[in-house]
């Protein structure tokens, strides 16, 4: 018979989360090991803030898996630019403006969808996630779909792939961002959807697919929703509020 007073009912329970629960307490605060815990991820969570994109070893993943990318940079100069300036991420510098004007310069229609890898507020989130991800929706597109070389985008926000898809001429875009790490989870990836992709569109265009990593929404899970996305919004030619996410549906 377990003994009932020493019994930790939560444990079983934290088996199946990575939030916080049932954390007991010592007198009236927190136990130690607790506030240790939350000290460590409140750590883990500034530093992927703060974080650069090592942005050879990625663009070396990509390129042998996926083919062609490009890297290009928003106006933000710096980390400490892009977190005070979200603006300055919204948009591409001059050299890489005319950068993707060269990739483009002798391709005379657009493409089916482009892919953008952005590092947002988790660096680390597209180092681990990104790559495995494309891995497992590529497959899932249909075979006649052209797609652009892959764009890595350094110090970007998610408004940064409206411009990217713009001037590569996409018809639809996916950039994949480092999310704003939380408590128990610094390197969460989202996925946000656009169709016609071009400078102005709003959130309520875009559609979101969020939380993606092993201990959240799961590779295969997530491309899964990213693959019925796209189609229905090719099929419907939009994205956003119109665009409901039904791919459970699939199932």
């Amino acid at each position: 018979m377990p003994d009932l007073k020493s019994a930790d009912p939560w444990q079983a329970l934290r088996r199946f989360t990575s939030a916080r629960i049932g954390l007991g307490r010592a007198g009236a605060s927190l136990p130690t090991a607790e506030i240790l815990r939350f000290g460590l991820a409140h750590a883990e969570a500034r530093d992927a803030v703060h974080l650069a994109l090592d942005v050879v070893p990625l663009e070396l993943a990509l390129r042998s898996r996926h083919g062609p990318s490009l890297v290009v940079h928003s106006r933000a100069t710096d980390r400490a630019s892009y977190l005070l300036r979200p603006d300055l991420g919204r948009r591409l510098d001059d050299a890489s403006v005319a950068l993707l004007a060269h990739a483009t310069a002798r391709r005379t229609e657009g493409y089916d969808l482009a892919f953008v890898v952005a590092d947002g507020l988790s660096a680390l989130a597209v180092q681990r996630h990104a790559p495995t991800l494309l891995d497992v929706l590529q497959p899932l597109l249909p075979p006649d779909w052209t797609l652009a070389p892959t764009v890595i985008a350094v110090h970007g926000r998610v408004g940064l792939g409206d411009e990217i898809g713009e001037r590569l001429g996409a018809r639809m875009l996916v950039i994949l961002i480092g999310e704003r790490p939380g408590l128990s989870s610094p390197d969460s990836l989202g996925a946000y959807l656009t169709w016609d992709p071009r400078v102005g569109r709003s959130d309520a265009q875009r559609n979101c697919v969020s939380n993606i990593r092993p201990h959240g929404l799961d590779y295969p899970a997530a491309a899964r929703k990213i693959a019925w996305l796209l189609t229905e919004s090719r099929r419907l030619q939009l994205t956003g509020v119109g665009l409901k996410d039904r791919s459970d549906l699939l199932a």
